[in-house]
């Protein structure tokens, strides 16, 4: 579970910054803060 959750976290910073390249100022910060959330340092929100 704890890959998956770092995987999705992965996919999810790594799209925030896309959509910052396209000006989607903040679209990106949504994605970047929840992939940040849901990421390795936020995995004990989960379990």
């Amino acid at each position: 579970m704890e890959i998956v959750l770092w995987l999705l976290a992965v996919i999810l910073v790594v799209s925030g910054v896309g959509a910052l390249l396209r000006k989607e100022m903040l679209w990106g910060a949504v994605l970047i803060v929840v992939g940040l959330i849901v990421g390795p340092g936020g995995v004990s929100i989960f379990t």
